[in-house]
């Protein structure tokens, strides 16, 4: 008999992947879903392929409304549950602190109690960030290094990841943690700096666009792909004894650079279209994000399978080949 798998944040980039990878190895799929996007498949749900829709089972829900997710849970008693929904672009949350924290901690409350009462069986998956580390500590950050979050994204991923960790100590709950640093794909929002990047390289590739504005091009990140990435998630859930890791690639690159070889890729200068603009910094800035894989590598031999230059190379190949059509 197969596996039941019960993703929220189903219809996002890591959701898409992640459904992908479970019907692949087998299992019985189920998202969580906004009724809206059940209304507009073709703008909420683009992320899924129609193949892939046609073999997984979406329900509506909504994270703030602990009876909905009670109802799915009777109904679909999962093996697995990863719980990735969540406002996660870290600008926004700047904005609107109280929205992040509601929806980030809330959502993560609710579906631990529904999981406990109506599913204790279930593993759960908790989708950390490296936000958490925040302005950090020590570099690279490790599993055991201090969390110091500077963003209310930050601070409720970090209240979400210490509930999933009081479930899982007080009521013997079989919960993971991923603490993923930022991975990216062609599946990413154009809202997130690095779609905003590979979108405009191919409108001003194309004519369609003379500039790019963005904040501090001298902020590090450690970037990933999204595929590499939920496919971690996926290993953490199948060990007996479940335990948190940090998901990285060991290798930290400045907006700068990313620009740099974006603009490169289709023979162009960044210094002729890149303009900074105050507007986008961030009150508190973090000047580098950079993790140390090793726990992971060494216990569910997991491993990257794209570079830096390859995951930004194929983010542009995407949006030269959207723009296009347009």
């Amino acid at each position: 008999m197969s596996k039941k798998a019960l993703i929220t944040g189903i219809t996002g980039q890591d959701g898409s992947y992640l459904a992908e990878l479970l019907l692949e190895n087998g299992y019985e799929v189920h998202g969580i879903v906004r009724r809206v996007a059940l209304e507009d498949p073709l703008n909420r749900i683009s992320r899924i392929s129609a193949k892939v829709r046609r073999n997984i089972t979406l329900h509506s829900a909504s994270l703030e409304s602990y009876a909905s997710l009670i109802q799915i849970l009777i109904k679909v008693q999962p093996d697995e549950c990863y719980h990735l929904a969540s406002q996660s672009f870290v600008s926004y949350a700047f904005e609107d602190e109280f929205s992040t924290l509601n929806t980030n901690i809330n959502g993560t409350h609710y579906i631990l109690s529904a999981l406990k009462y109506f599913s204790p069986e279930c593993k759960f998956y908790f989708a950390g960030s490296s936000e958490m580390f925040g302005k950090v500590q020590e570099t690279p950050q490790k599993e055991d290094t201090p969390f110091n979050p500077r963003s209310s994204y930050g601070i409720s991923k970090l209240a979400g990841y210490f509930l999933m960790k009081n479930y899982r100590e007080s009521y013997n709950m079989p919960c993971t943690a991923g603490l993923l640093f930022n991975h990216e794909s062609p599946r990413r929002g154009y809202e997130f700096v690095t779609r905003k990047i590979t979108s405009h390289v191919a409108r001003i590739k194309l004519g369609k666009s003379k500039e790019l504005r963005l904040g501090n091009l001298d902020s590090k990140r450690d970037w990933g792909h999204a595929k590499d990435y939920v496919k971690a998630m996926w290993m953490m859930m199948q060990n007996d004894t479940l335990d948190d890791y940090v998901i990285s690639t060991g290798e930290a690159h400045s907006v700068r650079e990313f620009c740099k070889f974006a603009f490169e890729y289709v023979g162009l200068d960044y210094n002729n279209y890149v303009v900074v603009d105050p507007a986008f910094f961030r009150p508190t800035e973090l000047k580098i994000l950079l993790g140390d894989s090793t726990k992971a590598k060494n216990e569910l031999g997991w491993g990257i399978t794209k570079n830096f230059e390859e995951i930004v190379a194929e983010m542009v190949e995407n949006d030269l080949s959207i723009e296009a059509k347009r």
